[in-house]
């Protein structure tokens, strides 16, 4: 393995990683073999940054080959030699901070605020797994059996594949990539056709220049029309981990169950997070904490507040300086820091979350604040007296809009809270800390915060939802279950007496 301290000179100029032409196999960047190219364009500018030369099923099915073979050695390569690639990584992208986030404003939209989150994201995901390696544990379990012991041995799972969405696509990717390496497994990834390189090919530079063998992380871009059911029928892979809508995560886990090996799945999917606003909260807390968890990367997260509940007795209050503060925020160019919100990420979704706004004022639903889309930018949307059961409030708006709900008392508002097929996070405003823990436990979702924004992902914290937001779990001690096995192995040590 190559030792990055020897080879890394941290004084020299940072050549500027790319072009981004195809597929990261087996430590080999080479073109897609399916004949096809992929323009990736700025949601923003409209301009191509990329062409990449798609991969097909040639391509995956030697993607999952070289991981296979490379995990064997990979597993038994110690942890502190492990924790070197990671602590490696860091120093990496922060030299390459300026280059990372304006790759992720061109490819995905981002504001550039979001942009800087998202890098100090991955940065943090690289320190907290870089200690993994190490926390792995087995047990010795107690028998009755005279002379026997009794051990159960973790070890990694083998080969693990990764399809991530394009929303927070680096930060998204990392957050299943770093810890199943970190433990022994050897991975593959397919990112989305709208961020490919920030989802993926940026990621494979990062480990590459880091020193990680090849074959270890295998990249593969193409259409989820060819390689897409493929990718989780493969026989190699034994965990397909999928960030993405509940549509296809249903289809995921369907496959899973139908290929020539059964596979462990990780789902993580769609959200409907409430934002509750008891009526004893900090007003100017809610209202900016529930504009900022809504509007934050044009409402395109899963966590992202999707309806903001709020007793009836501060209801005008809240909703006549929501609107005020709303009003305000810019909207544009997401390359300049001022802009709070950027554009959609492509033209098919833009029209899609028009189509939710027109239905809403259609069905009579007030909308307080709004305005045309300017390209994909939508400046931001206010709709104000919302029913809960209504399609806007159902639905995962995944854009800058933000239905109101009037909830009569606090039993009222946890119903409309729980009221929805997801369960992934949400948040809850009150001045009394007991009050708010007691309304936090009854809203059935995998993730609740108290006087803060429903948009959180720390790495050393649990991730996960309920209901119809997923299975499984992410993050530190979590997520080392998920990505490692159990066996147990027995030893007796003198002989036993058999009954025949």
């Amino acid at each position: 393995m190559k030792d990055w301290r020897k080879e890394m000179n941290m004084n020299e100029a940072t050549r500027v990683y790319g072009p981004y032409e195809g597929q990261f196999i087996d430590g080999v960047w080479r073109a897609g073999k399916f004949g096809e190219t992929l323009a990736v364009i700025n949601p923003y500018s409209a301009q191509q940054i990329a062409e990449i030369s798609l991969a097909s099923l040639e391509d995956l099915d030697a993607a999952y080959i070289a991981a296979e073979k490379a995990q064997i050695e990979w597993a038994s390569i110690p942890a502190s030699k492990k924790r070197e690639i990671f602590l490696c990584a860091v120093e990496i992208v922060d030299r390459r901070h300026a280059e990372i986030v304006d790759l992720i404003i061109a490819e995905s939209g981002s504001t550039r605020l979001k942009a800087e989150m998202e890098w100090a994201s991955v940065r943090d995901t690289f320190l907290e797994v870089s200690g993994i390696p190490s926390r792995v544990e087995g047990r010795i379990m107690a028998t009755d059996v005279a002379g026997k012991e009794v051990r159960v041995h973790r070890g990694p799972l083998g080969v693990i594949g990764i399809i991530s969405p394009w929303n927070w696509p680096m930060h998204l990717s990392t957050r299943s990539i770093a810890p199943a390496l970190a433990l022994g497994n050897a991975v593959v990834v397919k990112p989305a056709e709208e961020t490919p390189i920030t989802g993926g090919l940026l990621i494979a530079k990062i480990y590459e220049e880091a020193g990680l063998p090849p074959g270890v992380l295998n990249v593969v871009v193409g259409r989820s029309a060819i390689i897409g059911d493929a990718f989780t029928l493969h026989p190699v892979p034994k965990f397909i981990s999928f960030t993405g809508s509940t549509r296809v995560g249903r289809h995921i886990g369907q496959l899973a169950m139908q290929g020539p090996t059964l596979k462990r799945v990780g789902l993580e999917l769609g959200g409907n997070a409430p934002c509750v606003i008891l009526d004893d909260a900090d007003l100017d807390l809610a209202v900016r904490g529930a504009l900022f968890g809504r509007f934050l990367h044009q409402g395109q997260i899963c966590m992202s507040t999707n309806r903001i509940i709020v007793d009836a007795a501060i209801y005008d209050d809240f909703v006549s300086l929501f609107v005020e503060r709303v009003s305000k925020l810019t909207y544009g160019d997401p390359n300049l820091m001022e802009t709070n919100i950027g554009p959609i990420i492509s033209k098919r979704q833009l029209d899609g979350i028009c189509a939710k706004i027109r239905e809403a004022k259609d069905a009579g639903i007030h909308l307080a604040l709004g305005g045309e889309p300017q390209g994909q930018v939508l400046p931001p949307h206010v709709f104000v007296d919302v029913d809960n059961a209504s399609a806007l409030a159902q639905s995962e708006l995944f854009g800058p809009v933000a239905p109101i709900i009037k909830a009569h008392g606090e039993k009222h508002a946890l119903i409309l809270a729980n009221e929805t097929e997801f369960g992934l996070s949400s948040a809850v405003f009150t001045r009394d800390e007991g009050r708010g823990l007691r309304f936090a436990k009854r809203l059935q979702t995998g993730m609740t915060h108290i006087n803060d924004i429903s948009v959180a992902d720390s790495p050393n914290t649990m991730f996960g939802g309920e209901k119809n937001s997923g299975i499984g779990r992410f993050n530190s001690d979590w997520i080392i279950a998920e990505f490692t096995c159990d066996h147990l192995i027995t030893m007796q040590s003198e002989p036993r007496q058999y009954p025949f």
